[in-house]
């Protein structure tokens, strides 16, 4: 798995997931549990992972997209 995005903003990670989806990317998203055992403050980024395989067309369809710019990391 390769962390892929890290936010606190659910609209953005959910946003995201969708253009990942609809490209047929699976993504997982981690510390969901940890966001809430801190009272739901979002002082915990979630992280939003892909399969390896999957890295580089993810970074091409966020890159597509306009999330990031082709070759940069998203945040």
């Amino acid at each position: 798995m390769h962390v892929l995005l890290k936010t606190t903003d659910l609209v953005h990670l959910s946003f995201v997931q969708a253009l990942l989806r609809d490209a047929g990317i699976e993504s997982t998203v981690l510390d969901v549990h940890m966001s809430l055992m801190e009272g739901s403050i979002n002082a915990i980024p979630r992280r939003l992972t892909v399969n390896d395989e999957d890295v580089s067309r993810a970074r091409w369809v966020l890159a597509q997209a306009g999330e990031i710019a082709a070759g940069d990391e998203p945040s």
